[in-house]
């Protein structure tokens, strides 16, 4: 892992199409913008974390056999 210190206005060039830049820095975090190629998916750690899981439990095998995806807030199959 590469660690910066960067300063707001301050960016960074990765490859060739993308750069990132410190918009602002504060108490509540540090707010990026990012510039990338139109075909580059840009996604945030915590939806890649959830959507990751969420796949996992899509595959997992319910009583019957058969898959099943908990909906969540939903009731669950094992629930009456």
């Amino acid at each position: 892992m590469l660690i910066l210190g960067r300063k707001v206005g301050d960016s960074i060039q990765i490859g060739d199409g993308i750069k990132v830049v410190v918009l602002a820095c504060d108490r509540r975090g540090v707010r990026l913008g990012i510039e990338a190629p139109d075909d580059v998916t840009i996604l945030r750690g915590e939806i890649v974390s959830d959507v990751t899981a969420e796949n996992q439990r899509a595959g997992a095998v319910g009583p019957e056999g058969q898959q099943w995806l908990r909906v969540i807030g939903g009731p669950r199959r094992d629930e009456p």
